[in-house]
C-alpha cells in the first residue's frame, strides 16, 4: 500500500459478543460480511477484523479467548469478504501466532498486534516467516490491568522509547523495516486525559522512522470530554468527537486511520488531506 500521498482509512470490523462500541451486532457472519462490504463501498481503503475483545477490564494473553474460538468467529467473513472482494486488504486483528498465521495464509496481508509482538512468544518469527505487514501498538500494560495503573509521568516520551524498543525488536527478529507500522495505542492503558498530548504531538514519533496509525474512533476519552450532566458519552453519541480526533489525526501526519464509521471518516480525511496539499504548496 501506498502511503503519504494521501491518508488511508480503515474500518473496523468486530466479529466479538463483547466489544465496547459494537460487540454483538456482527457477530453473525452474514451481518459481518455485509458489513464489511458497506464499509469498503464507503471508502474504507482497508478492513482490520478482529475476534476478541481488549476493552478495558477483559482477561486477555493467559486468560483470553482459545484461538480456536478466534478462528472459529473471523475465518469465514475473511474468506467471505475476499470471495466477495478479491481485492480487498485486510488486516487480521490479533496477539496470536496461530490467528495470524491462519489469517494471513487464508488472505490477510496485515497482522494488528495490540501488544506489538509481545505476548506471544511465536508471533514476532511468525510474522517475520509469512513476510506480512505488521502494526506494533503500545499498550501500558493489559486490559485487565488498566484501572490500576499509574499515569505516566511523561506519556509521550514513554510511548516514543517503547515504540523505538518494539520496532527494533521486530527487526532484530527478521521483521523488514517496510513491513512496520506503529499504533501509538490511543486509549490502551493511558489515563483519559493523557490521551491529549499524544494526539497534540504525534508529529513527534516521525522522528522514529515509520509510519503511524491512529485509532480514537469512539474511545471512552471522547465520551468523557463530551460528558454531560456528569455521564460520559456512550459509545453510539461520540461520532463528532471522533471525526475532529480523526482529523487532528491526520493533520498531525498520521498515515492510516482506524475508525468504526467509515463515510464520515473518509469525507473528513478528504478535507484534512487538502489542507495539508495546500500548506506544502
Amino acid at each position: 500500500m501506498e502511503l503519504g500521498p494521501r491518508t488511508l482509512v480503515m474500518g473496523i470490523l468486530n466479529v466479538t459478543p463483547d466489544s465496547f462500541s459494537d460487540g454483538g451486532k456482527f457477530l453473525a457472519r452474514d451481518h459481518a460480511v455485509a458489513h464489511a462490504l458497506k464499509m469498503l463501498e464507503d471508502g474504507a481503503d482497508l478492513l482490520d477484523i478482529g475476534g476478541e475483545s481488549t476493552r478495558p477490564g477483559t482477561p486477555v494473553a493467559e486468560s483470553g479467548i482459545p484461538a480456536a474460538e478466534e478462528l472459529r468467529r473471523i475465518m469465514p467473513v475473511i474468506e467471505d469478504v475476499l470471495r466477495e472482494r478479491p481485492d480487498a486488504v485486510l488486516s487480521v486483528d490479533t496477539y496470536k501466532a496461530e490467528v495470524a498465521r491462519a489469517a494471513v495464509n487464508a488472505g490477510c496481508e496485515i497482522v494488528n498486534d495490540v501488544s506489538a509482538l509481545r505476548w506471544d512468544q511465536q508471533m514476532a518469527s511468525t510474522v517475520a516467516g509469512l513476510a506480512c505487514g505488521a502494526i506494533l501498538m503500545h499498550t501500558r500494560g493489559r486490559p485487565q490491568e488498566w484501572r490500576n495503573l499509574a499515569p505516566s509521568a511523561d506519556i509521550l516520551a514513554e510511548v516514543k522509547a517503547d515504540l523505538r524498543e518494539y520496532a527494533n525488536m521486530a527487526l532484530s527478529r527478521g521483521i523488514h523495516k517496510d513491513q512496520i507500522m506503529l499504533d501509538v495505542g490511543i486509549g490502551f492503558g493511558k489515563k483519559f486525559d493523557q490521551n491529549y498530548p499524544l494526539l497534540a504531538r504525534l508529529d513527534q514519533l516521525h522522528e522514529l522512522g515509520f509510519p503511524l496509525l491512529v485509532g480514537t474512533s469512539r474511545k471512552s476519552f471522547i465520551g468523557r470530554t463530551l460528558a454531560r450532566d456528569g455521564k460520559d458519552a456512550p459509545p453510539d453519541q461520540r461520532l463528532h468527537g471522533s471525526i475532529a480526533a480523526a482529523t487532528a489525526s491526520v493533520l498531525k501526519g498520521a498515515h492510516i486511520i482506524r475508525v468504526h464509521d467509515v463515510r464520515a471518516a473518509a469525507e473528513a480525511v478528504k478535507i484534512a488531506d487538502a489542507i495539508l496539499r495546500a500548506e506544502s504548496q
